[in-house]
């Protein structure tokens, strides 16, 4: 069953006050399962986290659609909620604070909110610092809190914009397993930007590779392989040779360009 559809998705910016423009997507048409694993690649610039934000609802595409359960998508709503490369948690609040403060703002009630933030806080192996403050968490104990916090208002969709990128490999290496597995659980939709061409073979049912500016789908690349799958499986080696290859004339064009960001 479609969960997403992307029509023609084009979105272009302003480049300054001459009326010039940058078109930083173009032409984007893809369906996503409900259920499915989706990791997004690319170079720098191409336009990745924007299409991310207009998913989420944060942003507008110049031309095309996006459909949400065969409605357009217009606005920012609980079905998509989006987890950051910054955490942004509240580190004045301690850590179940943190995670029951989407059902606060739904107004659910108090010992309901415990009881599912409790859930999660296990899931997520985080029970005994249900008590602490976040500024005494190390940074893949943070990333935790805010997939956990993320998980608990129940969303369709989980966007992921690089929430892995500032941790140590170690760490990101525990993450991606334990994501994995959170998955498997929940089967929610996730859709996740990385650069890390490893990270996008071990999490996605599917790898969209697109082209450097302006972005496009260049590949669609199938992942069928058992879970939880481990960074360092050989056997995850044609997946990360088929993505580079792909990706090599893309990253050499984008450093041509100049462009470094998304």
């Amino acid at each position: 069953m479609t969960k997403l559809e992307l029509k023609n998705v084009t979105k272009g910016f302003d480049a300054n006050h001459g009326g010039n423009s940058i078109t930083a997507l173009e032409n984007i048409n893809m369906s996503i399962e409900e259920g499915q694993f989706i990791c997004f690649v690319g170079p720098s610039g191409c336009g990745k986290t924007t299409l991310l934000n207009i998913l989420a609802g944060l942003d507008k595409p110049t031309f095309g659609e996006v459909i949400l359960n065969g409605r357009p998508v217009q606005e920012t709503g609980p079905d998509r909620i989006m987890v950051f490369q910054e955490n942004a948690l509240f580190p004045w609040l301690k850590v179940i604070d943190n995670i029951e403060f989407g059902l606060k703002m739904a107004e659910v009630e108090k010992g309901k909110r415990r009881e599912i933030a409790s859930h999660f806080l296990d899931m997520m192996q985080l029970s005994k610092f249900a008590e602490a403050y976040t500024y005494q968490l190390s940074g893949g104990m943070k990333q935790r809190v805010a997939i956990a916090r993320a998980l608990v208002t129940d969303p369709e969709v989980l966007l992921m914009d690089e929430p892995f990128a500032a941790l140590d490999s170690q760490t990101r290496d525990l993450l991606m397993v334990e994501l994995q597995l959170i998955w498997a659980r929940t089967r929610k939709t996730i859709i996740f930007v990385t650069h890390n061409i490893s990270e996008s073979v071990c999490l996605g049912d599917k790898v969209v590779v697109f082209t450097s500016r302006p972005g496009r789908v260049k590949k669609e690349i199938s992942v069928d392989y058992r879970r939880p799958r481990l960074s360092e499986d050989n056997n995850l080696y044609h997946y990360r040779r088929r993505i580079l290859d792909e990706l090599s004339n893309e990253i050499i064009s984008a450093r041509k360009d100049g462009e470094f960001h998304d």
